[in-house]
């Protein structure tokens, strides 16, 4: 498959100043979480170099940090592609993902109080104006505030921390289904908002299990990229 290179304007050349091997990385992970930079693309490093406005080795260095994290995979003598997730992959995370928000939504309304609950509304009302727009990349950075915030609400340092370690790969599961899901995802949400605001522990927990499920199912039912 041949490098496309970055989209024109994806990101802006990195400043010198700070840690540049991680800021390439951020970087690179960002534009591949957004599906900037698709599954099976071919990353060549002098392309990646010049449009980043960095030398090659910090880009290097990045790629083999991505390919151990599992979002780059290294094939020897043709050199660096986005991982292509399998469906098997998706159906794993997105599942512990589901058991992970569970708790956080009945964790939220079990304590989550009046501030919480209008943060929770300001962010889906963000939500609901990207769908409006049919700005794909407003509603996917939108969700995973809303889930951030349910899980901030949990007051569980370890469940933050589990959920974390998911959160990305989430969003670069959600990326290709944010339209699909569209206005149906903020009405789960704003039932959720509902729940928490009632204090209704079952009911936030069985919303948002079924909620997270439609999007696991959504993701296994998208079209082919």
């Amino acid at each position: 498959m041949l490098s496309k290179g970055l989209p024109q304007g994806a990101v802006p050349r990195l400043e010198r100043p700070g840690p540049l091997r991680e800021r390439v990385y951020e970087a690179l992970l960002e534009l591949i979480t957004t599906r900037a930079l698709r599954p099976g693309q071919h990353l060549v490093e002098s392309e990646l170099a010049s449009q980043l406005g960095v030398s090659r080795q910090p880009v290097r260095e990045a790629l083999q940090r991505l390919n151990t994290e599992g979002w780059v995979d290294l094939r020897p003598a043709q050199g660096a592609f986005v991982h292509e997730p399998t469906e098997e992959e998706a159906d794993q995370l997105l599942t512990v993902r589901t058991l992970l928000e569970a708790e956080a939504a009945r964790l939220a309304a079990a304590g989550a109080g009046p501030e919480g609950v209008a943060a929770l509304e300001e962010v889906c009302a963000t939500g609901e104006r990207a769908v409006l727009d049919d700005d794909v990349d407003g509603a996917v950075a939108a969700n995973a505030e809303f889930h951030a915030t349910v899980m901030a609400l949990a007051g569980n340092a370890v469940l933050a921390d589990l959920a974390a370690q998911v959160h990305r790969r989430v969003r670069w599961y959600y990326t290709p289904v944010a339209r699909q899901r569209g206005k149906q995802s903020w009405i789960e949400h704003r039932e959720l908002i509902a729940a928490i605001a009632r204090r209704d522990e079952r009911r936030a927990t069985e919303i948002m299990r079924a909620h997270t499920e439609h999007t696991r199912r959504s993701y296994h039912e998208r079209p082919s990229d």
